[in-house]
C-alpha cells in the first residue's frame, strides 16, 4: 500500500497535486449546492470562483511584469482557489469587489510583503484578512461542512503525505481539535456536538492540509515545523479578544511569521558553474550562490528551471545536496539521467554556464548524530548515495573519525558515482552491483548483485544490529530495506527517499 502510495504520489508534483485538491474541491461543492446542502446558491459559488480565480491570475501575471519575475500559473490559480473557499459566495457586485480586491492584495504580497526575494506570508491569508477587516467582504470559510470533508481529509492526507509533513498536521490537527472541544464543553456543549464543531463542521483540516503547509511559508527541520503548529494551533483555539472574530487567518498569519524567524531569510540565487559526468548516467551540477547558503549534510535544496513546454512534472524539483557546507563553495547535486527524462532534467542539463537559478529552500532532517563515536550503517541505493556523500565529505574536513560502513546498492555498471570520495574518506563499503569494479578499492567488499536482502546485509556486516541505521534512495527501496533492517535487529533506522526524483 506504502509503495502505491509512494509511486503514485510521486509521479505529481507538490503544486499539481495541491491543485487537483482543490479542484475535486470546487467541483463537488458545485453539485452540493444545487442539492441546497451547502450555505451558499451555485450561481453564487460560480461568480465567487471566477472572480477569485480570474482577478488572482491576472494580477499576478501583472504583478510578475512589474517585479521583473517569472509568472507561475499554477501558483496563482492555487492562490485564487484558496481565495474562493476563505470568502463568503455572493452575486452582490459590491462583496464580488471585495473577493477581487482580496485575490489583488495576495498577488501583491507575495513580492510586497517579502525579504530578499522570499515571501514572508501566505498570500491568501494575507488578501482574505484585509478585506475582512476592511468589511469589504467577509471570510466564511463555507468548505467547512460535513459533506465536503471526505474528499477535503483524502485531499489534505495526500498533500501532507507527498510533502512529508503529517506530523505537522496531525499536531495541529490534534492540538487545535482538542482545545476546542474543551472550550465547548465548558460552555455546556454535548461531547457529540462539541466533537463534530470541532472537526466535522470546521475547516480544520482544510487548513492544516492546504495552508499550514505550504513550503514557501514553512521553517525547514520537522521539530520547528511542529513548534510552528503548536504555536498556529493555540492562537486559533484558545479564547481570547483577538479584535477580529477569524482567528484561522491570525493563526496561520503569526505562523508564518515565527516559520520565518527559522528558516533561510532569503531568496536563494545560484549561478550554475558546470557540470561533470560522475557515472554511466549520473552528473554532478555545481553552483555558486550569490550568498552564503545555511545547510547541514543530508539536507535538501528545491531548485526552480522554468523551461518552455515543461511536461506534467512541472519546473521545479527537490535534490540532496551532495556538496559539504562551507562558507563560500560551490553547492553541487546529482541527478540520474534514464533514456527517457523529464523535461526539468533536460533544462537542467541544457543550462549554460552564468545561468542564474532559484532555489526555494533548504530543508529535511536526515542528519548524522552528533555523538561521532555512534557506529553507523548508511545503505544507499542508486542516487541515494548523494546525502552520504555530503556527509561523509563533511566528515571528513572535519577531521572526524566515525565507525561507518556504507552499503551501496546500484543496477549500472560503470564508474560507481562518488566512488572515490568514499575511498578517500576511508570508510568501509560493502557493494551490490551488476560486476564488482577490477580492483576492488582497499577496505571494500563486494556483495554480489540482485536484490539486496536483510540477510545479504547481516551476511557481509555481522554486527548490523549494534549500528544506527540509515537508507537513501528510491521509496520502493527505502521502504524494503527499512522493514528488512528492522527484522535483522537495527533498532534505529532514519530514512530519505526520492519521491518523485
Amino acid at each position: 500500500m506504502k509503495q502505491q502510495l509512494d509511486r503514485i504520489t510521486g509521479a505529481i508534483p507538490m503544486h499539481k497535486l495541491v491543485l487537483i485538491g482543490l479542484a475535486a474541491i470546487t467541483a463537488l461543492s458545485l453539485p452540493l449546492a444545487l442539492a441546497s446542502q451547502l450555505s451558499a446558491q451555485p450561481v453564487e459559488l460560480l461568480a465567487s470562483l471566477a472572480v477569485s480565480v480570474g482577478v488572482t491570475a491576472l494580477s499576478g501575471w501583472l504583478a510578475g511584469l512589474v517585479a521583473r519575475r517569472r509568472f507561475h500559473i499554477e501558483s496563482s490559480i492555487i492562490t485564487g482557489l484558496l481565495v474562493f473557499m476563505i470568502m463568503e459566495p455572493s452575486t452582490d457586485p459590491f462583496v464580488l469587489l471585495g473577493i477581487a480586491l482580496a485575490g489583488v492584495i495576495a498577488s501583491a504580497s507575495k513580492y510586497l510583503l517579502a525579504f530578499r526575494g522570499r515571501h514572508i506570508l501566505n498570500p491568501a491569508a494575507v488578501g482574505t484578512l484585509v478585506i475582512g477587516i476592511v468589511g469589504t467582504a467577509y471570510p466564511t470559510w463555507w468548505i467547512g461542512t460535513p459533506y465536503l470533508q471526505p474528499v477535503i481529509i483524502i485531499g489534505a492526507l495526500l498533500v501532507l503525505y507527498r510533502t512529508q509533513r503529517i506530523a505537522l498536521g496531525v499536531t495541529f490537527a490534534a492540538v487545535a481539535g482538542s482545545i476546542s472541544v474543551v472550550a465547548s464543553l465548558l460552555g455546556g456543549s454535548t461531547v457529540e456536538a462539541a466533537l463534530s464543531f470541532a472537526f466535522i463542521s470546521s475547516s480544520l483540516f482544510f487548513f492544516a492540509g492546504f495552508m499550514l503547509s505550504e513550503p514557501l511559508t514553512l521553517p525547514p527541520r520537522r521539530w520547528q515545523q511542529i513548534a510552528v503548529a503548536v504555536i498556529a494551533a493555540l492562537v486559533f483555539a484558545v479564547p481570547f479578544n483577538s479584535g477580529y472574530a477569524n482567528k484561522y487567518l491570525l493563526a496561520l498569519l503569526v505562523a508564518n511569521l515565527v516559520a520565518f524567524a527559522f528558516g533561510q531569510r532569503r531568496g536563494i540565487r545560484l549561478r550554475y558553474l558546470g557540470k561533470s559526468q560522475v557515472g554511466p548516467t549520473t552528473f554532478e551540477l555545481s553552483f555558486q550562490p550569490s550568498r552564503p547558503v545555511r545547510f547541514s549534510p543530508g539536507q535538501y535544496m528545491e531548485l526552480g528551471i522554468p523551461h518552455r513546454r515543461a511536461d506534467f512534472r512541472g519546473a521545479r524539483r527537490y535534490f540532496s545536496i551532495s556538496s559539504a557546507p562551507t562558507d563560500d563553495g560551490p553547492i553541487t547535486f546529482a541527478i540520474t539521467v534514464p533514456e527517457k527524462s523529464s523535461s526539468f532534467k533536460r533544462a537542467l542539463l541544457d543550462l549554460e554556464p552564468g545561468a542564474i537559478v532559484h532555489g526555494t529552500g533548504v530543508g529535511g532532517d536526515f542528519f548524522l548524530p552528533r555523538d561521532a563515536s555512534e557506529p553507523l550503517l548508511l545503505v544507499a541505493g542508486g542516487i541515494g548515495i548523494t546525502p552520504f556523500a555530503s556527509q561523509l565529505a563533511h566528515a571528513t574536513a572535519r577531521g572526524e573519525k566515525r565507525d561507518v560502513v556504507v552499503a551501496y546498492a546500484t543496477s549500472s555498471t560503470g564508474a560507481l558515482p562518488y566512488g572515490a570520495l568514499l575511498e578517500s574518506s576511508g570508510v568501509r563499503v560493502v557493494l551490490y552491483a551488476p560486476e564488482a569494479p577490477s580492483p576492488l578499492p582497499a577496505g571494500w567488499q563486494y556483495g554480489g548483485s540482485g536484490r539486496v536482502t536483510g540477510e545479504r546485509l547481516t551476511a557481509a556486516i555481522p554486527d548490523l544490529a549494534r549500528r544506527r541505521a540509515y537508507v537513501s534512495g528510491p521509496p520502493a527501496l527505502v521502504n524494503d530495506l527499512r522493514k528488512a533492517l528492522r527484522s535483522q535487529g537495527a533498532k534505529r533506522v532514519h530514512s530519505d527517499s526520492f519521491s518523485g526524483y
